[in-house]
């Protein structure tokens, strides 16, 4: 996988608002927020999107489903908070390292988009 943004955060190239992390995964402030939460957890795993991931991945995942409730409710977010993955670039995926966004503190419609 090539260099990113994201993998360039991780290994400390480029200044991140983060505000978790653990030897798995980290997760930072969006610089273009689109709720008044709105955090990206990456695992430290180069894996370009969810797609890519395989059966070796499943606890890793995993434990990112779990970590984003954790950062929500650490962040004063209860339980009211929206996780979206775009997976390619047709869906809005815009950098290649697989990320979760973290959104809450306002509204969302159904369907999104």
């Amino acid at each position: 996988m090539a260099d990113t943004i994201f993998s360039k955060i991780i290994n400390r190239e480029i200044d991140a608002d983060i505000v978790y992390e653990d030897d798995q995964c980290l997760a930072f402030r969006d610089v273009n927020p689109q709720a008044p939460l709105h955090l990206l957890l990456i695992p430290r795993k180069p894996i370009e999107k969810l797609a890519d991931a395989d059966a070796d991945d499943q606890a890793l995942l995993g434990h990112m489903m779990l970590k984003a409730g954790d950062i929500a409710r650490a962040e004063g977010y209860g339980e009211a908070f929206r996780l979206v993955t775009n997976n390619g670039a047709d869906v809005g995926q815009s950098v290649f390292h697989l990320h979760l966004h973290i959104l809450a503190g306002r509204s969302f419609d159904w369907p999104p988009g």
